[in-house]
């Protein structure tokens, strides 16, 4: 009888709490169901340049599964390259074929190979045809996943960690009742809200000093660009964790409610971030990508850690970073003069 008196308590308290009935129910559907359009999207196709390609050549090629641009000069071609909106494209010097890849994700590399083995190398008369020498743009044949992805997953730890740290330990503050006697001193709103900021990314610069340096120095990450320039990509979206993770924890009562934002908030980031090709995911539901952190800080990180590209390339994910931050503590000042013991 106390047993069941005691089950029958729980089952009462999960009834009531209507924000955990739904996450144990419709958070799982909804990570099933990104993974269920990432991994169902349609195969890769590449996108291949032809520079001045003999006729001869360019009859034989089988143009099927890859998505053609013709040019009449290679710098065009370099400069469609450089900014991602070809994988890579051929040319002749002479009768010498030259393959030219974009090369920074091995899976787009690994697709454009074998297209041009079936379209190119596996056509009649392929014993006449010259070894194809093939260069990259950006890293090497011997480039692994683990330099593609790692970017990504740089990013997102940090920004999970830091979300998760900021956000439980704004509720201790809420729950403690130290933000009510803030809240009662001469102190305003924005000075609080800075206060807290100022002091929590304190911490988290340094966290994610430390785990860069890892990452780079003993992990071996590829890096092809400066160093500062990817702290300050880290040091931006942990900062815009931080200020989320102190305004969603303003809608937790507890901890289990501060972790049920996690299904919510920060997975479907991972999914929209890049870690899996964007272009095989449905067009009305890859709009998702731009209104996450995530996708930009992992499209600047890559930028300079794969790409070895600076300032130039970079500052308008930096200004999409920065906005998400400012929002978040705009949003964060008038959440606390709303404020009320929750």
């Amino acid at each position: 009888m106390r047993v069941a008196a005691l089950v029958k308590r729980i089952l009462r308290q999960i009834v009531r709490d209507k924000r955990t009935i739904g996450l144990l129910i419709f958070a799982p559907m909804l990570v099933l169901t990104m993974l269920y359009f990432v991994f169902e999207g349609g195969e890769y196709e590449p996108k291949i340049g032809l520079v001045s390609i003999p006729d001869m050549i360019e009859q034989q090629l089988d143009t099927k599964g890859a998505k053609i641009t013709n040019f009449n000069d290679e710098a065009a071609a370099k400069e469609q390259l450089a900014n991602q909106e070809i994988d890579a494209y051929l040319t002749f010097d002479g009768m010498s074929p030259s393959l030219i890849v974009e090369g920074s994700d091995p899976t787009v590399t690994g697709a454009t190979m074998r297209w041009f083995q079936n379209a190119l190398l596996n056509q009649p008369g392929k014993g006449m045809m010259p070894e194809l020498q093939v260069d990259y743009l950006h890293g090497s044949s011997d480039m692994g996943q683990f330099h593609y992805f790692g970017p990504v997953l740089l990013g997102f730890f940090v920004f999970f960690f830091v979300f998760l740290i900021a956000g439980v330990s704004f509720l201790r503050e809420r729950t403690t009742g130290t933000l009510e006697r803030l809240l009662a001193s001469p102190l305003r709103k924005w000075e609080i809200v800075a206060g807290y900021v100022i002091g929590f990314g304190l911490f988290t610069t340094i966290q994610s000093t430390l785990i860069t340096a890892y990452a780079i120095y003993v992990l071996d990450m590829v890096m092809e660009g400066a160093f500062v320039y990817v702290l300050l990509i880290i040091l931006l979206l942990a900062l815009t964790a931080l200020t989320l993770g102190i305004l969603l924890s303003s809608f937790a009562h507890n901890e289990l409610q501060m972790m049920q934002f996690i299904p919510i908030v920060v997975v479907p980031q991972i999914f929209f971030s890049g870690l899996f090709n964007l272009e095989t995911i449905a067009e009305w539901l890859s709009w998702i990508s731009h209104v996450t952190p995530l996708y930009y800080a992992a499209n600047a990180l890559r930028n300079v850690m794969v790409r070895g590209y600076g300032w130039g390339e970079i500052y308008l994910d930096l200004m999409a970073i920065g906005g998400f931050s400012l929002l978040f503590i705009a949003i964060n000042i008038i959440a606390l003069r709303k404020y009320r013991s929750m």
